[in-house]
């Protein structure tokens, strides 16, 4: 590995780590929202990208000569440099697919309803994200691969962040990229409308599985070599949904509660913090929790709507 090397390009300095064929390339903060890692492979046949995040658009022609990308989820954020690539074959997750092909796609994911929320998010998008939908996509499943000359790329459906969310593997370098499993303090994010708990955990306990040697994050944690490191962070990522579950019993000891009063007690983001988006994704994230419980027994809700601790 060739770390700490610096690429400038448009007056830029970024970071890199170089593993074989595989480079990664950091975007600000170690591609801290609203920015990203890039992925890039150097096939003897063709050259892949894995996701566009907007340090995408200061890297010049490593980038630029990319003829390949396969997304491992669709967001804004991972989408900031398809724009630069319209000659690209781009390559989704068949659940992700409508995501990728159109603005209305986007949006059915997001589970925006709003019209007024709706436009002002496009609007932002197109200006902080370079956005452009690419109806040109196409969907892969499961398993696919891709042979790149010397690397393959080998995809492991890993849903719960996204319906479509993968984690893709280079091989022989044993790279992995690992998206939005970013392992930040601030856990696992299942607040979309195509987000999924259940389906979160099950990634969550088969990403040990997947052979790699080196794991890569979309965001701020960006490459792990040390197995250890790798799995006691996954451990404390994971255990963020055992203590989000613990909070809302928590607060239901206090007194039963209905979902619009969970809500404003926040169980993501702290008390005044008021993006757009906060109550939507509260309220999906609390729900899945409540369903679960509620499942189980250890929840119990009435007619009313009013939540309570189960006997």
């Amino acid at each position: 590995m060739d770390s700490g090397e610096t690429r400038k390009a448009s007056n830029i300095a970024i970071q890199r780590a170089d593993f074989g064929r595989v480079s990664v390339l950091f975007g600000e903060k170690s591609g801290k929202y609203p920015d990203g890692n890039q992925v890039l492979i150097r096939g003897t046949d063709t050259r892949a990208a894995f996701d566009t995040p907007i340090v995408s658009n200061y890297i010049g022609a490593e980038f630029d000569a990319t003829e390949l990308v396969v997304m491992g989820h669709v967001h804004e954020d991972h989408m900031a440099g398809l724009h630069r690539l319209p000659e690209a074959e781009v390559h989704v997750h068949e659940a992700d697919l409508p995501s990728a092909r159109s603005w209305e796609g986007l949006v059915a994911a997001f589970g925006m309803t709003s019209e007024q929320r709706i436009e002002q998010t496009l609007k932002k998008f197109q200006r902080d994200f370079f956005y452009a939908p690419r109806p040109d996509a196409q969907g892969y499943q499961d398993g696919a691969c891709w042979e790149l000359g010397g690397s393959t790329v080998r995809a492991f459906h890993m849903p719960g962040h996204t319906a479509g969310h993968c984690v893709l593997l280079v091989e022989p370098e044993g790279v992995a990229f690992i998206g939005d499993i970013d392992l930040t303090g601030f856990g696992p994010y299942y607040g979309d409308a195509c987000s999924n708990l259940g389906d979160f955990r099950r990634t969550l306990a088969r990403l040990p599985d997947i052979p790699a040697k080196v794991w890569v994050t979309s965001h701020h944690r960006g490459v792990y070599t040390d197995r250890a490191h790798f799995l006691n962070d996954l451990a404390a990522f994971t255990a963020k949904i055992d203590q989000r579950e613990q909070r809302l019993l928590d607060l239901l000891s206090e007194s039963p509660r209905t979902l619009e009063q969970l809500v404003e007690q926040r169980l993501l983001y702290p008390a005044g913090f008021n993006a757009a988006w906060v109550t939507d994704a509260e309220s999906r994230t609390i729900s899945q929790h409540l369903a679960e419980l509620t499942t189980n027994g250890r929840v119990i809700v009435d007619e009313s709507g009013i939540y309570r601790l189960g006997g």
